[in-house]
């Protein structure tokens, strides 16, 4: 139904009006969309106040990038868009990091920002928030379109839904300046404008020729592997996946978003063995997942000497032979190629060599059998592995929650320590690595799929969305937060020999974060233990109350950016001092 709001009387006529105010609305209720990520201003805000009488909900953040990277995992979760609404300028430019960001990883996003007048701007005569936004935006995303006539505003929303969720997804920006919001139209005409999006994003079918060549180079392997990323875990074909990598009985490695898929503790896992197979596989099936530097490009010391032939999943067909030669590409969206592949395999598949497979086992076994003692420690202040052992056994027993994670350590380590059981229930920083995304995206989880979120947070990367919390206790959201307090980004123990100020990694010594928390109404807890952790976020995943615990770390813990510290570039003349 349109959303109309006004009647002209002229002599002797009586008309039904609406504004683009309300057609932007109606076109996105008329698609489903009914969560708004925003900061409100000029000239949104009277927008955001409509849309939310109008039944969609508006979650007003602190700062634009948190509501931008709440909208992009929310397009994660939901395969459909989700909108971040921002003002003019600065904060579109603050969002435009999270839409980057969206287009990078994949996620359906949709920017939606208000802009300055367009006659103004082009003669650069210095409007309110002057800036040619359409233009910056442009190189940063998958499509950028500017709507400047409210009769036009459906067709803006449906070429930015269908840009954002069709092929490889991504995020797109959408431009509406100031005065098109109160443009005001006929009713009935208004209403035929908006567009329904069909069919938006549509199955791509691999050729069958495809298929049987994938197929045979696998089976052709001595030491077959697959591995999964993050887009196999978006495509929401959790059990055509399951069946492929049963029925094949070849060892799988989850990337750090695709855990779950399958259950970290399932017998084909080889998650715990990562430096292995990649080393000594020699064929490897890729399955939504991109040799970028989060697997060496392909080749290396991580790859080992052993030849390897590559097979390649992907809908985005310039993704292959990215970085070195894929003799089994196969194009298609990721739940029709594993149909296919299941339907392929269902008679007279062998399984891989006994050999191969044991030897995956036995050298997981040893890694966990190794890493068990570390996690069980309880000192105090604690290491890394004593809390993340804690944080381990609380997934376990909440399989449904959701984990947000980021940090450089606190990363790092919990990739490894911290088993999943369900899909799309790990959330982190992706392909950029970046820092920053933890509250939006903890928000974003807990609105999208009302389930529980435990965040674990590095002192550092809890910083740049920190003021979230605030947020959080506003919408009593059942979010619990675990910073990994070490006083400073990677060790708390720098020194500066120079001069009084700190050193450049160091923070504010035994700062207490947990006191924020309770400074919004939220429940803070300090933790010094892991005993005293272990009932904090026990109590915190029971109760369902916003909580922040600041788990003492010891400073000394934790290595030079974690365990990416080989892109850190070092001062060959420093070493000669």
């Amino acid at each position: 139904m349109l959303n109309t709001a006004t009647k002209s009387e002229a002599p002797g006529t009586e008309q039904e009006l609406t504004d683009g105010f309300h057609l932007v609305i109606d076109a996105l209720k008329l698609n489903g969309i009914n969560t708004i990520y925003n900061v409100p201003g000029i000239p949104i805000t009277d927008l955001g106040r409509m849309a939310q009488a109008a039944g969609i909900r508006v979650i007003s953040f602190r700062h634009e990038q948190n509501a931008g990277y709440a909208a992009g995992i929310a397009g994660y979760l939901t395969k459909k868009p989700g909108v971040c609404l921002t003002v003019s300028a600065p904060g579109f430019l603050n969002g435009l990091t999270a839409l980057a960001h969206a287009t990078t990883n994949c996620y359906p996003m949709i920017l939606v920002s208000g802009s300055s007048e367009r006659e103004i701007v082009d003669l650069q005569q210095g409007d309110y928030e002057e800036m040619d936004q359409l233009a910056i935006a442009k190189p940063l995303c998958k499509a950028a379109y500017r709507v400047l006539h409210a009769q036009d505003i459906g067709i803006g929303f449906a070429r930015a839904i269908r840009a954002a969720v069709s092929g490889r997804p991504g995020g797109v920006y959408l431009d509406l300046p100031a005065k098109l919001f109160g443009q005001v139209m006929n009713a009935e005409a208004g209403q035929k404008s908006l567009v329904k999006v069909i069919d938006a994003a549509p199955a791509q079918i691999p050729s069958p020729g495809s298929v049987k060549r994938a197929l045979d180079v696998l089976k052709s392997a001595k030491r077959p592997l697959i591995i999964l990323g993050k887009g196999a875990a978006y495509a929401q074909a959790d059990e055509e996946i399951k069946s492929f990598v049963e029925k094949s009985g070849v060892p799988f490695l989850p990337m750090s978003m695709a855990k779950g898929l399958l259950p970290d503790t399932h017998p084909q896992c080889a998650g715990a063995a990562r430096s292995t197979v990649l080393k000594e596989s020699d064929v490897v099936m890729l399955i939504g997942a991109r040799l970028n530097w989060l697997l060496s490009h392909g080749k290396g010391k991580s790859w080992g000497e052993a030849p390897k032939k590559f097979i390649q999943v992907d809908i985005e067909p310039r993704e292959m032979d990215s970085n070195v030669e894929i003799v089994a590409p196969v194009v298609g969206d990721i739940g029709s190629v594993v149909s296919a592949f299941n339907q392929a395999i269902s008679t007279g598949w062998t399984a891989p060599p006994a050999e191969w497979t044991k030897a995956i086992v036995s050298k997981r076994d040893e890694n966990v059998a190794k890493m068990a003692p570390k996690l069980m420690n309880n000192k105090s202040p604690m290491d890394y592995h004593g809390a993340l052992g804690v944080l381990k056994n609380v997934i376990k027993d909440h399989p449904e929650a959701i984990l947000v994670n980021e940090g450089a350590n606190t990363l790092d380590l919990a990739r490894g320590v911290i088993d999943m059981y369900k899909p799309r229930k790990r959330l982190d920083v992706g392909t950029w690595g970046v820092m920053g995304i933890g509250m939006g995206q903890a928000i974003a989880a807990a609105l999208e799929t009302g389930h529980p979120v435990l965040a674990v947070e590095g002192d550092s990367a809890f910083g740049f969305s920190g003021m979230e919390i605030e947020t959080i206790c506003r919408y009593n959201l059942p979010i619990c937060v675990v910073i990994f307090n070490n006083d400073g980004i990677y060790r708390g123990t720098d020194v500066n020999s120079v001069n009084a100020d700190p050193a450049t990694t160091v923070f504010v010594k035994g700062a207490r974060y947990d006191k924020m928390m309770e400074a919004f109404g939220g429940v803070g807890v300090n933790a010094t233990s892991p005993d005293e952790l272990k009932r904090a976020v026990n109590e915190a995943m029971a109760s369902g109350k916003p909580t922040l615990i600041n788990a003492v770390i010891d400073p000394a813990a934790g290595s030079e950016s974690g365990r990416i510290g080989n892109l850190n570039p070092q001062s060959v003349l420093q070493k000669k001092k």
